[in-house]
C-alpha cells in the first residue's frame, strides 16, 4: 500500500518521505523544498525548475574536467557492454584497473609503487590507517599505531575516517573520535598564530606542538600523520609558509609515516597532478578519489610507498593474504571512467588551466572581497579558495554562531545564481569550481557573490547586527 501512495506524489514530496541526505538536518529538510537537479553542462547545473546554477563548488571538490562531457559517459558505456564486473581477488583482474592503477602510480612521486583501490575517500582513509597497522606489525612495531591528525582537518566520515576528520559536527552524537586517534594544532595563521607572529615562527610552533605531542605521546606508539596538502572542509586552509618541510623533519627524525590526503588537491586542482608537488610534501601513502573520476564514477585509492609494499610482500609469503578487501575494488566501469576522465585533463591541459585560471581567481577574490568591511581574510591556491567573514576586522571578532553567517551569504549567493558552500564550523564561503572554468567565468562567478555579500550586509546593518 505504501508503494502504491507514492504514485501520486511529487518527487518533492516523495524524496522528503524516502530518501535520507548526508549533512541535512530532517528537521529543516522536512519543511523545505528539495532541489532536484535534472542536467548539467560544463560548470553549469539546471534544476527541475529549469533554473540555471553557475557551479561554484565543482559538486563537492570533484568534477573537475567539468559536466556532460559524452567522452566519459561513452568510456562507462562500452566497459559496461563489455565487462560490467568482476572481482580483483585472489589474483584476477581487468584491463581498466590495471591500466589506471599504472597511470596514477606513473603520476605520482617516484617512490609509489601500488594502488589499493575503493571507491570513497572515507574507504581510501580506512585502507590507509590499516595498512600503517599492518605494515608496523609486519615489522615488529605492534606499539606503533597512533595516528596524528589536525583540527579542522577532513578526511572522511567513516568510523576512523571521521575520527581522523577534526570537525565537531562529524563527532558530535556518534562517539568519534575512535581507537588511537590524535588532533595537533590547525595550521590557519590567520585564526591560531599568536599577534605578532610571521608565518614563518608560526610554522616552527606548529612542527614544535606536534613534535611534543610525539614526545608526550612516546615515539614508539605514534604510526602516522594525516593531511591535505591544502585544507579542505575545514576551511579551505592554505599552510603557512615551510610547513610542509618543517613537519616532515619532525616525522622523519621519529619515523612516522605521512599519509597524504589528496582527495580535494589532487588530479589539477592545485594546478599539479597531485598537490604533493605544489607544497612540498614526500608522503608514504596517497589517498585519492573524487577527480580521479571527475566523479562520473565512485572511485578512490590508496597508492602506496615501495617500502611499504616491500614489507608486505616479504612478509606475505610466510603469513598468506592480507585479509582486507572491497567488493567493488578494481571495479572495471569506475576504472574506465578514470581512464577517460585523466584523458580529457590531459589533452586539454586542465591541470595548467587550474595554475593559470587559478591566478586569475585568486587575484579576482581579493579585488572583490580583501577590503569589505565584513571581509576579514580572502584565501586559496589556484582553484581553491575561501572568504572569511568577521563582525570586527581590526580587532579580527567573530560574530555569533548563531547567526549562521556564512550559510546566509551562501544563500545570497544562490539567489544570485551561484553555488558556494558555507564551510562547517566557520563564516566562511568556499569555492572550488570546475578546473575547464574560464577567466570571464571567474569574472562573472565573483561578481555575482559580491552582490550576494552587499545585501547580506545592508540586511545586517538594518537588523542591527553589523556596523558596516
Amino acid at each position: 500500500m505504501a508503494q502504491q501512495a507514492t504514485r501520486n506524489l511529487s518527487l518533492e514530496e516523495m524524496d522528503k518521505q524516502s530518501l535520507m541526505h548526508p549533512s541535512t538536518s530532517m528537521a529543516d529538510h522536512a519543511k523545505g523544498t528539495p532541489r532536484i537537479i535534472e542536467t548539467a553542462k560544463g560548470i553549469t547545473i539546471t534544476d527541475k525548475a529549469g533554473k540555471q546554477l553557475i557551479d561554484g563548488f565543482g559538486g563537492l571538490y570533484c568534477v573537475n574536467i567539468g559536466y556532460g562531457r559524452m567522452e566519459i559517459a561513452d568510456a562507462i558505456a562500452e566497459q559496461a557492454r563489455k565487462l560490467a564486473y568482476y572481482h580483483v581477488y585472489a589474483s584476477h583482474s581487468n584491463e581498466p584497473a590495471i591500466r589506471l592503477a599504472d597511470r596514477v602510480v606513473r603520476m605520482a612521486p617516484a617512490n609509489m609503487a601500488k594502488v589499493y583501490f575503493g571507491l570513497s575517500g572515507s574507504d581510501a582513509n580506512e585502507t590507509n590507517v590499516k595498512l600503517v597497522w599492518y605494515y608496523n606489525n609486519l615489522r615488529g612495531q605492534p606499539k606503533k599505531k597512533k595516528i596524528i591528525s589536525r583540527h579542522r582537518g577532513y578526511h572522511g566520515s567513516t568510523v576512523i575516517s571521521g575520527s581522523l576528520t577534526g570537525l565537531p559536527l562529524f563527532h558530535t552524537y556518534f562517539d568519534l573520535p575512535v581507537g588511537p586517534i590524535l588532533h595537533t594544532t590547525t595550521p590557519h595563521h590567520y585564526w591560531y598564530a599568536e599577534p605578532g607572529m610571521s608565518e614563518e615562527q608560526f610554522t616552527q610552533k606548529l612542527a614544535d606542538d606536534l613534535e611534543a605531542m610525539i614526545v608526550k605521546e612516546g615515539p614508539e606508539t605514534v604510526a602516522a600523520f594525516i593531511g591535505e596538502p591544502v585544507m579542505g572542509t575545514g576551511g579551505i586552509i592554505v599552510p603557512p609558509k615551510g610547513y610542509w618541510p618543517a613537519i616532515q623533519k619532525v616525522l622523519k627524525k621519529y619515523d612516522v609515516l605521512l599519509i597524504d590526503d589528496e582527495v580535494i588537491c589532487g588530479f589539477g586542482r592545485l594546478g599539479e597532478a597531485y598537490g604533493c608537488f605544489a607544497l612540498g610534501m614526500e608522503p608514504d601513502l596517497m589517498t585519492i578519489a573524487k577527480g580521479l573520476t571527475s566523479a562520473y564514477q565512485p572511485l578512490s585509492g590508496s597508492i602506496v610507498s615501495d617500502k611499504i609494499c616491500a614489507v608486505i610482500q616479504e612478509k606475505s609469503a610466510e603469513i598468506g593474504p592480507m585479509g582486507h578487501g572491497y567488493t567493488y575494488s578494481g571495479h572495471p566501469v569506475a576504472c574506465a571512467a578514470g581512464l577517460a576522465n585523466l584523458d580529457v585533463l590531459e589533452k586539454e591541459d586542465m591541470t595548467g588551466n587550474a595554475k593559470r585560471t587559478g591566478a586569475h581567481f585568486q587575484a579576482a577574490l581579493k579585488k572583490a572581497f580583501a577590503d569589505h568591511p565584513m571581509v576579514g581574510e580572502v584565501r586559496g591556491y589556484a582553484l581553491l579558495g575561501a572568504v572569511e567573514f568577521v563582525a570586527d576586522r581590526k580587532n579580527k571578532t567573530r560574530f555569533d554562531a548563531k547567526l549562521k553567517i556564512g550559510a546566509r551569504v551562501s544563500g545570497a549567493v544562490l539567489a544570485e545564481g551561484v553555488i558556494a558552500r558555507a564551510m562547517p564550523h566557520s563564516d566562511c564561503l568556499g569555492f572550488a569550481p570546475p578546473l575547464c572554468i574560464t577567466p570571464a567565468e571567474v569574472d562573472d562567478m565573483v561578481a555575482r557573490c559580491r552582490r550576494g555579500l552587499d545585501k547580506v550586509t545592508d540586511e545586517l546593518v538594518r537588523e542591527g547586527l553589523f556596523k558596516g
